[in-house]
């Protein structure tokens, strides 16, 4: 692997941390100081640092019928925009102590989609706004057989109400293209099945 960067992890100083709220999620005050580029130290200074950790999304492919996988759910960050807050996403979840991304994506394929027969290929893992957040993506593409498959799914203990969706290549593409798919983790999964699915259909992965 290249490395550019010019500062790591050691260049910088967290002076104090303290939990302003502890909920489903936690927010964190930092105090830090850091290197700068041309030498010397900044100033210290103040961050809120929304607590996510890690998590897992996968993109449910069936690459012999050329079918594509994903859910949709209430999401309230989406609240506010025109086409509503119900989300056009790829099947995810958060990673537990004790759980490999392989656990968390096998376990949220059951309870999100009632698939458990799938064959994990890596995409990526990306920050999702390392600006305010330490949350980070993994994502999957999940060879799957979708014939028969769809409806409705989720954890009523989470109040979770998903309705899974089975359409084809061409559908989920065009869902992309117009805007559909307006999360990150769901336009990079299918951006890359764009790149990759000949491989996929002729076996070649």
């Amino acid at each position: 692997m290249v490395k550019i960067q010019s500062l790591g992890e050691g260049d910088v100083e967290l002076l104090s941390r303290e939990v302003v709220y502890q909920g489903f999620f936690s927010m964190q005050k930092l105090h830090l100081r850091h290197r700068l580029f041309e030498g010397g130290w900044s100033r210290e200074f103040t961050r809120e640092l929304f607590v996510r950790g890690r998590a897992v999304g996968v993109l449910l492919y069936d690459p012999e019928r050329q079918l594509v996988g994903m859910v949709e759910q209430f999401r309230v960050g989406a609240m506010g925009l025109p086409e509503g807050p119900w989300q056009l996403e790829v099947v995810a979840g958060i990673v537990e102590e004790g759980e490999t991304s392989e656990d968390v994506a096998n376990r949220e394929l059951v309870e999100e989609a009632g698939i458990d027969r799938v064959k994990l290929l890596p995409i990526c893992e990306y920050l999702v706004s390392p600006g305010g957040t330490n949350e980070r993506l993994e994502l999957f593409c999940g060879l799957a057989d979708l014939r028969d498959k769809g409806g409705n799914f989720g954890l009523a203990s989470e109040n979770e109400d998903i309705l899974l969706h089975v359409m084809s290549e061409q559908q989920a593409l065009k869902a992309l293209a117009a805007g559909q798919c307006n999360n990150a983790a769901s336009i990079i999964c299918l951006q890359w099945l764009q790149l990759n699915r000949d491989h996929l259909q002729t076996g070649l992965s």
